[in-house]
């Protein structure tokens, strides 16, 4: 189906169109409807399956637009507040409608001013309730919607979610989405709505369709010479690089920053105004690569990211969903790509099983792969540009002193540099190894006797990384051709966030710094065990940069 099936206004579908939807998710399709029909909604959809536009399209069409604050949302961080909130003013704009985001860390007075000239209002808990408790604002929405319900609950926010629905009306529609459904968000549910209709995504709805997913294997030492490599070959016009730490993040900004790339990093111990301007920028496009934590992308919408790389897995399948998410948006491909090492197989496995999907393993190009696939897109380029006036002018000047076969050798060679290749020629496991670590891991996993490695007791069966590879940690960011440092991040998960029983071997995780405990999304109360331990890392060497097509 279409979204001019669900026979919208006017001026909202204008905005859908040009917004770049074609055909709803799953869970737009499933909830849209109800929500026009004005029946509460539990909803419980992982993200990137589509929510805001879910609950965000039905409400503005039902909304007056005159009637001041018409519509609550509440998300579990800034960073989702701002992200709703955009989408949102997105759609309603050829409405008159406005929207105030309001959360913790900013002067009361101008978020006030803000309702004041609002029809929906995006907020986090601590910051909205104290609003409401201090008689701030007095408002009587009629909808009222809880996005990531889980992740308030897990963030202590239940208590407050409890209280602000004692200053709200009686008489409204609500609705609730959750990625899981544990029995507190459950008793939340029947508390707060009146006879909901349930939608539940499905696994084969869990990942997006229109999403390539991969995996690359290497040892743990060739991480960054990997990333490099498959940036050279996929070319991505805008990315995002999932890490698992806060120093993580820190160092690999620094390293593709020294590799000639526009990136910057996300995450939540940066100041709210860096993160602001490193969205701001990543969504115009000054930015091409974003380097982040899982939570501080929660929420992160942005519809043209081609790639998503996941520089580590993820710990867990939810994380690992969220993450791919954040490509293949508003009916367009996307790629979603996983450097693995062969002890994380059984983590993939898991991934795989959870979300119903099989990644497809492939080996990194080598040099000349790669530069096969340069002079083909080199050519393809030559062959579409226009001939300009200007570039006439030039080559008639140039003939005064060089023949025409002169001029065309320079300019070529000029041109050629880009297909410059960097790194060793082999990166990372070939096809057939993957192919027998996957036979491996899976004889392995059958036996029943997967507990013992992921103790980190013993080495691996499924490949070995002794002699060296697994020592190697994080390199610093240094140039290719010098990057075996031994030293480099530990990319140890915070405690909280680690499944039972799937670590990976002592064997594989790399030395160095722990990253701290709890990578908790910044929202209205900071946690106190979340603060960097500095970046004791090496730093990549000189100040070199490429030019990128």
């Amino acid at each position: 189906m279409t979204f001019n099936e669900f026979n919208l206004k006017e001026l909202l579908q204008k905005a859908i169109d040009e917004a770049g939807f074609k055909e709803p998710s799953p869970i737009q399709e499933q909830a849209i409807p109800f929500v026009l029909d004005g029946r509460d909604i539990v909803g419980q959809a992982h993200t990137g399956t589509g929510k805001t536009a879910a609950f965000g399209l039905p409400i503005l069409n039902k909304m007056k637009g005159n009637n001041g604050v018409e519509a609550v949302v509440i998300v579990p961080t800034r960073e989702l507040a701002m992200q709703v909130s955009d989408e949102l003013y997105r759609f309603g704009r050829f409405l008159g409608i406005n929207t105030a985001t309001v959360y913790g860390g900013q002067a009361y007075a101008r978020q006030i001013k803000l309702i004041e000239n609002a029809g929906i209002i995006v907020a986090t808990p601590g910051r909205f309730l104290d609003l409401l408790r201090g008689g701030k604002i007095d408002i009587k929405p009629e909808y009222v919607i809880l996005d990531e319900a889980d992740e308030m609950l897990d963030m202590g926010f239940l208590d407050d979610i409890k209280e602000i629905f004692t200053f709200l009306p009686e008489e409204r529609q609500t609705l609730l989405f959750s990625a899981t459904m544990p029995v507190a968000i459950k008793n939340l549910a029947k508390t707060i709505l009146k006879d909901p209709e349930f939608i539940t995504l499905t696994k084969k709805d869990v990942t997006n369709s229109k999403i390539t997913q991969t995996f690359y294997v290497v040892d743990e030492r060739e991480r960054d010479d990997a990333l490099i490599r498959l940036y050279d070959y996929k070319n991505p016009t805008k990315s995002i690089i999932f890490c698992r730490t806060k120093k993580e993040v820190d160092r690999l900004s620094t390293f593709m920053v020294s590799q000639g790339f526009m990136a910057k990093g996300l995450h939540g111990d940066m100041e709210q105004r860096q993160r602001e301007e490193a969205i701001r920028a990543f969504k115009t496009s000054k930015l091409e690569i974003l380097i982040a934590t899982d939570v501080a992308a929660r929420g992160l919408d942005v519809n043209d990211v081609s790639h998503v790389f996941n520089y580590h897995l993820p710990f867990d399948s939810e994380s690992y969903v969220h993450r791919i998410g954040r490509t293949g948006r508003a009916g367009k491909e996307g790629v979603a790509v996983s450097i693995v090492t062969p002890h994380e197989f059984r983590m993939l496995q898991k991934i795989e099983k959870n979300i119903g999907t099989k990644l497809e393993g492939k080996a990194i190009p080598n040099i000349d792969s790669v530069k096969l696939k340069k002079v083909a897109e080199l050519k393809n380029q030559i062959s579409e540009q226009e001939i300009q006036d200007y570039a006439l002018a030039l080559v008639e000047e140039l003939k005064e002193e060089f023949d025409i076969s002169t001029i065309a050798f320079k300019l070529a060679s000029m041109i050629s540099a880009s297909t410059f290749v960097q790194g060793n020629n082999n990166i990372g496991k070939s096809e057939s190894d993957i192919k027998r670590l996957v036979e491996n891991a899976s004889r392995y996993e059958g036996e029943g006797r997967g507990d013992r490695n992921s103790r980190g007791g013993r080495g691996g069966r499924y490949g070995s990384s002794r002699g060296g590879d697994s020592r190697g940690g994080n390199r610093g960011g240094r140039p290719s051709g010098d990057r075996n440092s031994r030293g480099g991040d530990r990319d140890r998960a915070p405690r909280g966030d680690r499944p039972s029983g799937d670590r990976a071997p002592r064997g594989d995780r790399p030395s160095g710094d722990r990253a701290p405990r709890g990578d908790r999304p910044s929202g209205d109360r900071a946690p106190r065990g979340d603060r960097p331990s500095g970046d004791r890392g090496s730093r990549p060497s000189g100040d070199r940069s490429r030019k990128r097509d």
